[in-house]
């Protein structure tokens, strides 16, 4: 949220929040076309920022983990987006103390593309 201050700001240069959030947008939008990673799926996005926040967070992700959450479908369609997530690059699977067990991570290029969209983020608010 923004503080009475920011709001003041914004509201001064006759910019709202949904402007800024939407342009944004189009800047996000246009890094997708840059050449890097391959597209991913809605699932595959979902899946995308949930391995995110777990690193953001410093928790442990596995496989089973993942599959365990009934909201990204059943364990065989999560398998297959995680396989199809590996091979396109955005994210590995690391043994653990338990060769049972293969921790999710996300791939240096994978962070590089969030990199990407924090710096379209400020952008959108320097722009506004």
């Amino acid at each position: 949220m923004f503080d009475a201050q920011e709001t003041a700001q914004i509201m001064s240069r006759k910019t709202r929040p949904a402007d800024i959030y939407i342009r944004f947008l189009q800047l996000a939008e246009a890094i997708k076309g840059l050449p890097a990673l391959p597209p991913l799926d809605p699932l595959e996005e979902r899946i995308l920022a949930l391995v995110a926040r777990a690193a953001q967070e410093a928790r442990r992700l596995s496989v089973r983990d993942m599959m365990a959450i009934d909201a990204l479908g059943s364990p065989a369609t999560i398998h297959g987006r995680l396989k199809s997530m590996r091979q396109k690059g955005w994210l590995t699977l690391a043994d653990t103390e338990d060769a049972r067990r293969k921790q999710v991570s996300l791939t240096p290029a994978a962070l590089k593309h969030f990199d990407k969209l924090s710096k379209c983020m400020i952008r959108a608010t320097q722009e506004a």
